[in-house]
């Protein structure tokens, strides 16, 4: 099997304050963490935590 390209690794700076936004819908909930800057840091859902289906938008999911 040939490998393919390697996505290269993009440096976000790490800044002791930042702003965080929650995008909550009907069917998951979206955590964002981002820099001053505006960029992205860090960001998580409650589908990628392991939560399946209508506990996705759920406060338990929170």
């Amino acid at each position: 099997m040939a490998k393919g390209k390697k996505a290269k690794k993009r440096k976000v700076k790490v800044d002791s304050e930042g702003v965080s936004y929650i995008q909550a819908t009907f069917n998951n909930i979206i955590v964002s963490i981002c820099n001053k800057a505006g960029e992205v840091v860090s960001w998580s859902s409650a589908g990628k935590a392991g939560f399946k289906g209508s506990k996705k938008n759920t406060p338990y999911a929170e």
